[in-house]
């Protein structure tokens, strides 16, 4: 097996669990077989990635987990999530992850991708998904709760939801583009310092987005342009888990995975923003969202 330097760990906010600062985005099992899934997993044992990251919605990303469980499931923080935003239609789809992962309980239930305020109402009130994902939690089917989300609101959105309920984590995109970007740079701090205040885990997503797909020939997985040059990931990679107690959600492309480890497993310092800056220009990295 490779020798390859262990990621760092840092502790998952409250819930007590020591998680490798690149933790596994399961997107990138949406669309593979169990072959590859195998391999990946392979990949994340080398490099000590200790926490997965799936979703009801990654296509088929549980069903790929799932025949690991019965000898891994010791080895990994597992987390999932629901897009659902009823409570009974959240409560079928917890269990449905749990028969497709073929675990009788996951570490953190996340409410997924929860930024429009029409659906916020929803989930967040009576008979909503929250209800659901306090019930697993009182059921001992998931330990912890979080909650999800893309776009320019979503630092706002995140911080009214915290108002709301105690969330265990976060989970938000986080690069120099999106931190360009006043409006949204300004909301996520404003949300940092309440994590902070309250020991919430911050997971970070887009970590290496180039920006959007220029062309309708893609040659990666994922639905954004990724940065594919070692260097720049690394700097990007190190820019996002320099800072204190961040998370960086991988990938969502199998082949951009070992690429992405490779980067957070050499981890030393945080690059200035002027190291950081020089990449953007060079790679004309742009924001997704508008």
């Amino acid at each position: 097996m490779p020798n390859h330097k262990s990621i760092e760990r840092r502790p998952f906010g409250r819930t007590g669990h020591m998680s490798s600062v690149a933790i596994f985005g399961a997107a990138a099992l949406s669309r593979v077989t169990q072959a590859e899934a195998d391999r990946t997993l392979d990949l994340l044992l080398e490099y000590g990635v200790n926490h997965i990251d799936t979703a009801a919605s990654y296509g088929d990303a549980e069903l790929r987990i799932g025949p690991w469980m019965a000898r891994h499931r010791q080895d990994f923080f597992l987390a999932t999530k629901t897009g659902d935003r009823t409570y009974a239609a959240a409560r079928e789809s917890i269990h449905r992850s749990l028969e497709r992962l073929r675990v009788d309980a996951v570490d953190l239930i996340q409410l997924h991708a929860l930024v429009h305020p029409d659906e916020w109402d929803v989930a967040m009130g009576p008979d909503g998904a929250l209800e659901a994902c306090i019930e697993a939690r009182e059921q001992g089917l998931v330990r912890f709760i979080g909650v999800t989300g893309h776009g320019l609101t979503i630092a706002a959105m995140h911080r009214r939801s915290l108002e709301r309920f105690d969330f265990d984590s976060v989970l938000l995109p986080y690069n120099a583009t999106m931190m360009g970007e006043a409006v949204y740079a300004r909301d996520f701090e404003r949300l940092m310092t309440i994590c902070a205040e309250r020991n919430v885990a911050v997971q970070t997503i887009k970590g290496i987005l180039r920006g959007p797909w220029a062309t309708t020939e893609r040659n990666h997985a994922t639905w954004y342009q990724p940065l594919e040059d070692q260097a720049d990931i690394d700097t990007a990679v190190h820019w996002v888990i320099g800072r204190p107690g961040f998370f960086l959600n991988t990938v969502g492309d199998i082949y951009l995975l070992p690429k992405v480890l490779d980067a957070a497993s050499r981890f030393e310092r945080r690059p200035s923003d002027e190291e950081m800056a020089r990449v953007v220009a060079d790679q004309r990295m742009t924001t997704l969202f508008v």
